[in-house]
């Protein structure tokens, strides 16, 4: 079996929102996005807030998510449009 990486977007992290908001069990999510558990956990880590939302878990916000994955990418030196889409950086 061959596995295809990708980036999550920022839909996807609207959607991760949403359900997880909506008390979905995060290995329903996974699967709806067609993902792994633990990339489903990794994203809720990099977009917590320190608060509780109403169902008592650690508050996600997919925007501070995708300005974490944007300055890691700045960070890396990696152009973020590329990597956003999963492309690769040709020259240099």
């Amino acid at each position: 079996m061959v596995r295809q990486y990708r980036y999550i977007d920022f839909r996807d992290r609207e959607q991760i929102a949403a359900r997880y908001l909506n008390g979905d069990r995060v290995a329903d999510i996974a699967a709806g996005l067609g993902v792994t558990t633990a990339t489903v956990y990794r994203e809720l880590k990099r977009g917590e807030t320190g608060e509780l939302d109403r169902n008592q878990r650690r508050e996600y916000n997919p925007v501070l998510a995708q300005q974490r994955v944007q300055e890691n990418f700045k960070r890396r030196g990696k152009p973020a449009a590329a990597n956003a889409k999963g492309g690769v950086r040709v020259g240099n």
